[in-house]
C-alpha cells in the first residue's frame, strides 16, 4: 500500500476547493465571509500551502456542494474504493430526473437480491 503524503493531500484538497469555489462563481473574499475564515487562509489552502481543518472542510463541502468522493477521489489507492468513488461521482453529475430513474433501478436490483435469499 502506498502512503499518501500530507503535502500531496493539501495540494489535492486545495485544487478541488478552488475549482468548486470558481464553479460557484465566488471570489475568495466572498467565500471568506461565508466560511468565517481569513482571506489569507483561503489563499494558502487553495495553493496547497496549508492543510484544512476538518470543520472548515465540512463547511466548504456544505457551502460549495462538494461530495466526499470528489474531495478524496484522487487520493484513493484501493481499486475497489476508487471504482466506487468514480461510480458515485458519475451519479452526482446526472440530472435529478436521471438520479430518480437510477434509484428506481437500484431498488429493483436490491429487491431481486432479497428474493434470492
Amino acid at each position: 500500500m502506498s502512503s499518501v503524503q500530507k503535502a500531496n493531500i493539501d495540494k489535492v484538497f486545495g485544487k478541488v476547493l478552488r475549482d468548486f469555489r470558481k464553479k460557484n462563481n465566488l471570489t475568495q473574499e466572498e467565500l471568506s465571509e461565508k466560511l468565517g475564515i481569513s482571506l489569507k487562509y483561503i489563499s494558502r489552502i487553495e495553493n496547497g500551502n496549508n492543510g484544512v481543518k476538518t470543520e472548515t472542510l465540512i463547511k466548504y463541502m456544505n457551502i460549495l456542494g462538494i461530495t466526499p468522493n470528489t474531495i478524496f477521489m484522487d487520493l484513493l489507492t484501493n481499486p475497489e474504493a476508487a471504482k466506487n468513488a468514480k461510480i458515485s461521482e458519475k451519479i452526482v453529475n446526472l440530472s435529478d430526473e436521471k438520479k430518480d430513474f437510477l434509484s428506481s433501478i437500484i431498488d429493483l436490483l436490491e429487491n431481486l437480491d432479497s428474493k434470492k435469499e
